[in-house]
């Protein structure tokens, strides 16, 4: 009686060990996927220059105007150096950092900060905690200008949403043949 009883539980701590490693094995996880193209690669271009991030500072201001939201407003160069930075009146402090490295980020890694936002959100994409210099909020929006990349402008004092449409306002007079 006790050896039936030994070997049914080492059968059921077989079929347990089997269930955990078929489970663990199942499902590849789109870490797995493998795309055919390299996603975010325009090549780094020349620097923008102090007086065009000026001016994208000011098509910034002025969408933030419009609708009433305090914003801090950086813009970095194609090797994330900041060239230009604005504080509106009545932006929060804290936005002033942030700000500056959603673009930072946005530059460096060629993508849209809220690229790493969305793959905050899948629970296989948690590997972005473990990448360097990244802030995965909205705002900051890198500068394509004739298929590589100049610069980028990061935007805070807002929700991320806002953030990313006061950008977008401004990126978007450099980034017009950007996909």
């Amino acid at each position: 009686m006790r050896t039936q009883i030994l070997a049914t539980f080492f059968v059921g701590v077989a079929l347990l060990a089997g269930t955990v490693v078929q489970a663990q094995t199942a499902a590849p996880s789109t870490l797995d996927t493998i795309p055919e193209k390299m996603p975010f690669s325009a090549p780094y271009g020349a620097p923008i220059g102090a007086q065009r991030a000026q001016s994208l500072i000011q098509a910034a201001v002025t969408e933030a105007n419009k609708k009433g939201w305090a914003m801090n407003i950086a813009v970095v160069d194609s090797g994330a150096n900041l060239v230009a930075f604005l504080r509106m009146d009545g932006a929060q402090l804290a936005s002033i950092l942030v700000s500056q490295h959603k673009a930072r980020t946005a530059a460096k890694y060629r993508r849209p900060t809220k690229a790493f936002e969305d793959a905050m959100q899948k629970a296989d994409s948690k590997y972005v905690v473990t990448l360097d210099d990244v802030i995965a909020s909205r705002g900051g929006i890198p500068l394509i200008e004739n298929g590589k990349l100049i610069g980028a402008i990061g935007c805070s004092g807002g929700t991320g949403s806002q953030d990313e449409v006061v950008c977008a306002a401004a990126a978007a007079l450099v980034n017009k043949d950007a996909p």
